[in-house]
């Protein structure tokens, strides 16, 4: 079967960009585009795992860090590389922190797109050559990913539905489990957490995942 990759952007001509990349690295390769975070989802969703995903941070329905919570949760079998226009140290650290396996800025030449694709397809984590992650740790923010980092996949899953509003009954429905077994994540959740209240499990995913600076 030929390797898949989801470039998911809303800006035409980077897609073009990162398509002749990902090209000319693997002519086998199977391209799908999506232009906003929810027709990379569907798409996820009706094929399963897939070899590579390149995420925008910023294309429509993407709140900063969010979009890559969820969907590291939701598809963790499928590597994800961030493209962004964003390419200061500390939004790497973080990017890489929250389950990237690599960072492309969009500032960077065909021949770094190339690389950086072909290091992530190789098992490697990559970021621009030019960028020291040594710099001072965003001490909040790395505590609060390593108690994201205690939760299963089917815990993170959970939590970011409970972000997006769904109810115990909805989050059943679509994890096709009882809600006796939400009940039970949800449980679970809030005790690695450290919290009381959904809301406040809420809130941690939510300070994680919050908007990008300006």
């Amino acid at each position: 079967m030929n390797p898949v990759v989801i470039i998911a952007d809303d800006h035409p001509l980077f897609r073009d960009a990162m398509k002749h990349a990902v090209a000319s690295l693997s002519p086998e390769c199977e391209i799908i585009t999506s232009g906003d975070l929810d027709e990379l989802r569907a798409e996820l969703r009706s094929r399963g795992p897939v070899d590579l995903i390149m995420l925008d941070l910023t294309m429509p329905g993407a709140t900063g860090f969010t979009s890559l919570v969820s969907v590291r949760a939701e598809f963790p079998e499928s590597p994800v590389v961030v493209v962004s226009a964003r390419e200061d140290a500390g939004t790497i650290r973080k990017c890489l922190d929250l389950g990237a396996s690599g960072f492309i800025p969009k500032s960077a030449s065909p021949d770094q797109i190339v690389q950086g694709i072909g290091s992530v397809q190789a098992g490697e984590i990559w970021v621009p050559p030019h960028i020291d992650l040594d710099g001072e740790e965003d001490k909040e923010f790395s505590g609060l990913v390593q108690k994201l980092q205690s939760l299963t996949p089917q815990q993170m899953r959970v939590l970011t539905m409970l972000g997006e509003g769904l109810l115990n009954k909805q989050i059943a429905y679509e994890l096709q489990v009882s809600e006796a077994t939400v009940k039970a994540h949800v449980s679970a959740v809030l005790l690695k957490l450290g919290v009381d209240s959904r809301t406040q499990a809420v809130i941690i995913m939510n300070k994680v995942g919050a908007a990008l600076p300006q």
